[in-house]
């Protein structure tokens, strides 16, 4: 076979067998000389019907030789074509023309046969039922056909659909990939020589510093801890742009101390706790909490003006909880001008299905407050 047909569904079917043998039998009851056979061989033959989409062959076999045999005995050559041509269409359908167009002629000869012996009726309306039942046996195979060749054309429509897609997806892979690898070169050609002089200047101005007998102030510390921090992330995201499927190693809570000594010696007082049960951390997660937490932190070093940063981190049984709060110059009279950090940040927790909370507390400062779900760990 070119092609294997669709799964047929047994049900309309075994509704079509039931109810072609009841009309059957129905009529044969008017039909003189129907004895017990003739009615055993209508319910084989038709009944036979409802397995006409797994086994078409034996069915068609079975469905002409029972009607056959009922049309000779009581000679309905008509109202016993029924089932055949059903079988007939089938199996002309499922690729069996020739053997479908030879179980119609075996039909059409023995109840034409059985009719001119029976000379119940005038030889010229026998021929001519013959051939209107040959003009229908060969209705139901070129049927058959055109229902088969429908079908495959329909498959092969489905299938150059799903090539194409598959042909689409491919060509935006390859589109998303050369952009990651633009922007790649973009990013190490325009910050990688910047970060490096900020790191090497803030290391020239501590040695000369120490090397004078000076105090080395924090800030210049920061500065160049924070550029070592800032090179270590750079590297992480080109390579994370280089990579296929695009998933950084990037930063985490357990960079977490790390990032708010970094704070501290910029000069922005810090406290965190965490709480609940610490566990291992979906990916995803873990770099949406550090990022949240270090965006808000920079936003309070902006913004806030003297203040104090608390970092509360809440391991809950189906989330976590990420709080960031000051006690700056945030109030409640004064909406704030929502930037690219905040944006950031709610684009972060709504690709993960959390929740973000960021305004000005009544007691003054900020909040932030993020509630990222924990999906089971595989």
């Amino acid at each position: 076979m070119l092609f294997e047909l669709r799964r047929h569904k047994t049900v309309p079917d075994v509704a079509l067998a039931v109810a072609l043998t009841a009309v059957q039998i129905a009529s044969a009851a008017s039909v003189p000389g129907t004895g017990p056979l003739s009615y055993a061989a209508i319910a084989a033959g038709c009944l036979a019907l409802a397995v006409r989409g797994r086994a078409p062959v034996p069915v068609l076999l079975v469905t002409t030789a029972c009607m056959l045999a009922y049309a000779v005995a009581a000679a309905p050559a008509q109202q016993a074509a029924f089932p055949v041509l059903i079988a007939v269409y089938t199996a002309a359908r499922h690729d069996r023309r020739l053997l479908a167009a030879a179980a119609g002629a075996v039909f059409l000869s023995g109840s034409l046969a059985a009719s001119l012996a029976g000379a119940a009726q005038p030889t010229r309306a026998i021929v001519e039922q013959t051939v209107l039942l040959l003009g229908w046996f060969l209705a139901a195979v070129i049927g058959g056909t055109v229902s088969r060749h429908r079908a495959a054309y329909l498959e092969q429509a489905e299938q150059r659909a799903a090539e194409a897609e598959r042909t689409r997806e491919e060509a935006a892979r390859r589109r998303a990939g050369e952009e990651r690898l633009r922007i790649a070169r973009e990013l190490h050609d325009s910050l990688t020589h910047s970060i490096s002089v900020i790191k090497v200047q803030a290391g020239v101005a501590i040695h000369l510093a120490r090397k004078h007998g000076e105090e080395v102030p924090e800030a210049l510390l920061a500065i160049r801890e924070a550029g070592a921090d800032a090179m270590r992330e750079l590297r992480a995201t080109l390579e994370a742009l280089r990579d296929a499927t695009g998933e950084p190693p990037g930063s985490g809570l357990d960079q977490l101390d790390s990032l708010v000594d970094r704070v501290r010696s910029a000069g922005l007082p810090t406290t965190v706790t965490i709480s609940g049960e610490t566990r291992r951390l979906p990916a995803a997660v873990n770099r949406a909490a550090y990022r949240i937490v270090q965006e808000a932190l920079t936003n309070v070093s902006r913004h806030a003006g003297p203040a104090t940063a608390a970092v509360t981190i809440s391991y809950e049984p189906q989330e976590l909880a990420v709080r960031v709060e000051d006690d700056g110059l945030g109030s409640p009279l004064l909406s704030p001008t929502p930037g690219n950090g905040l944006i950031g940040m709610r684009e972060r927790v709504t690709a993960l299905g959390g929740r973000l909370q960021a305004h000005p507390r009544p007691q003054g400062g900020f909040s932030v407050h993020a509630q990222l779900p924990i999906k089971d760990l595989p």
